[in-house]
Order: structure tokens, then sequence, then C-alpha cells
């Protein structure tokens, strides 16, 4: 099975991913995390994508379409996989189909999970991530010492997650990215979530909707 994962910042894209990930037995890939690690260690990628990121706009096309290339590449081996943050624009939502009929596949579902704003701003005010292992939550889910509890790096608030980056993140998805869940809807491929409650009610529901489809 293939599914991405959309929706705006902040909605639980990491955290349903790595669930739905685990639950199927599927590869796992946050976009994000990979580019936030890249500009932590100052790549090639990072570098170029650091300006980008620090006001909160997308990347290209042709910058990221070609990394998400080599990833698939690697991963796509036939047990499937879980895209959070790819595609983030129509195009990049052709160009995965189009690599994927290359190999003879099709994406199978498109999960947007959505949530108020206004809900949305009170999450990034308690989100934390750990650089080490990419873990991502809530403050109050560190350990006593304040470090991760999966690996017990040194979690801390993300970058990102400033107020006026955060808007202007919100605003390129609500201009990029619902033209790509449009499209998704328009082809019969995509799975509407609230995802303004719980984690584990989101995940009920997720799993809910993916198990009255035939794959």
């Amino acid at each position: 099975m293939r599914i991405v994962l959309l929706g705006p910042p902040a909605s639980g894209k990491g955290t349903q991913g790595r669930r739905l990930s685990a639950h199927l037995g599927l590869e796992y890939l946050s976009t994000g995390a990979l580019l936030r690690e890249a500009v932590e260690n100052r790549t090639p990628l990072g570098v170029a994508a650091e300006p980008i990121l620090d006001r909160g706009g997308y990347l290209p096309d042709d910058l990221i379409s070609p990394i998400l290339g080599e990833w698939l590449e690697q991963h796509d081996t036939g047990s499937g996989w879980v895209l959070d943050g790819f595609p983030r624009t129509l195009s990049q939502a052709t160009f995965l189909d189009s690599w994927l009929a290359a190999k003879d596949s099709t994406l199978d579902i498109a999960i947007a999970l959505a949530a108020p704003l206004s809900e949305l701003l009170t999450r990034i005010q308690d989100r934390v991530e750990c650089p080490d292992c990419r873990w991502s939550g809530r403050s109050s889910e560190l350990a006593k010492s304040g470090d991760c509890p999966i690996c017990g790096g040194k979690a801390l608030p993300r970058l990102d997650d400033e107020e006026q980056n955060f808007r202007n993140r919100h605003a390129e998805y609500t201009l990029n990215t619902v033209p790509a869940i449009d499209f998704y809807r328009e082809t019969g491929r995509l799975i509407c979530v609230q995802a303004g409650g719980s984690r584990e009610e989101t995940a009920a529901s997720i799993l809910k909707q993916i198990s009255s489809i035939s794959i």
C-alpha cells in the first residue's frame, strides 16, 4: 500500500504517519524532518533550503522532487510506504503519479488531515522535536529530565514553529497544497479526516476509513 499524508502544519502528519506505517508495516518518510536534518548538518540541500524554510516557504519542485525520487528508488521495494509532507503542490502530485506509473505502480490513498487554525496555533506552543531520532510531540511527553522519551536526546522547540513562520507556512499550504488535495479528491483517492481531536481519535478514524476501501 502506498499512501501520502497531506494537511496544514501541526495537523499531526508526523504522528499519524509514524503510527500508520508501524500499524501497516510500511516504510515512512517525513520530508520535513529530512529537510530540518539537512539544514542542521549543513548539507548542500540544507544550505539551499534554509533561507526558504526560514521564511515559511515551500521548496521549489526542482529541488525537492529529485530528493523524493532518490528516496523512492531506495525504498519502493514492494512493501509500500507512507509519505508525510510530499506532495505539497499539484505539480508534485503529478510528478509522483508519473514516477509510479513508470514503475507500473499507483498511489493507493491520499489522507488529508484537517484542523482549525486556532487549534494549530495552540499546538505549536507546546511542540518539541528531538534532533537525534526526529521524535516529535508535546513538551509534557518528555522525560523528567526534559529529554526525548525515545532516545534520550535533547528535545527542543522547532525553529519553524515561530508564529509568523507558522502563519506563512499555513498560507503556503492553503495556496499550494489544497489544489493537490482537490486533485486526489477528483481522482477518487482521497480520505478526509478531522484531526482536531486526540491523536487516538484521529488514528482510529484513519484506520476505519482505510479498512473500508478495497485496494
